[in-house]
């Protein structure tokens, strides 16, 4: 009787603290150079830092970063549905384009990949963040123009969270650019998640239901 007591009681402990931990949801990062770390320690890059945010102000999240140098929108969508199989995150942040853009591919591809993307990933139960992107105008200024506004006609046409330029406050600042001219450099990092964290923080108040829907 007494063991029978005991496990019972045990049980209901395990029960009651497991009730008790939040369940850990995901945000899943899919860009490119921007987001992988280029040029610097993986530990100094903005993913890493987002996730130092999340834990120091108690959200129950977890950052998959997966993001390659020098991907395109094509090669975004075709790692994406193993990614959604796999993570099954509440956030989806796509970071792509720059590359389409930088080797002047057609602007309809980029286009429809990305809206794509938005797609699997609210038909995979997730919220989407878009963020802008911007190129120089190395093919012209018609096709920059064109370019440049992809970001926020998607972002208007779908309903989803449009992230700005998160080279913005950076670009022209000494020491936060590398000789390239193209990619942050370690010292940017910290100016990135802040632009990245007051977009995204309004998502993690909100309760989340695993249609991909906050009321």
């Amino acid at each position: 009787m007494r063991i029978r007591l005991f496990c019972l009681l045990v049980l209901f402990s395990v029960s009651t603290a497991q009730a008790q931990v939040p369940e850990v949801e995901t945000i899943l990062i899919l860009g490119d150079s921007l987001s992988a770390a280029y040029g610097m320690e993986v530990s100094e890059s903005w993913p890493v830092l987002l996730q130092e945010r999340l834990d120091e102000q108690g959200y129950a999240y977890r950052v998959f970063n997966s993001s390659i140098a020098g991907d395109t929108t094509q090669g975004g969508l075709a790692r994406l549905p193993r990614l959604l199989e796999k993570q099954r995150p509440a956030i989806v942040l796509i970071e792509l384009g720059g590359n389409d853009g930088l080797r002047g591919l057609p602007l309809d591809v980029t286009r429809k990949n990305l809206a794509a993307m938005i797609e699997q990933s609210r038909s995979a139960g997730a919220e989407v963040i878009i963020a802008e992107i911007r190129i120089p105008p190395n093919y012209g200024p018609s096709y920059t123009q064109k370019f440049n506004a992809i970001f926020h006609e998607l972002a208007k046409q779908e309903s989803v969270t449009l992230l700005p330029f998160l080279l913005e406050d950076i670009a022209l600042e000494p020491g936060m650019m590398l000789p390239d001219g193209i990619h942050p450099t370690a010292a940017a990092q910290p100016v990135i998640v802040d632009a990245v964290w007051e977009i995204a923080q309004a998502m993690l108040d909100a309760p989340v239901s695993r249609n991909g829907y906050r009321p």
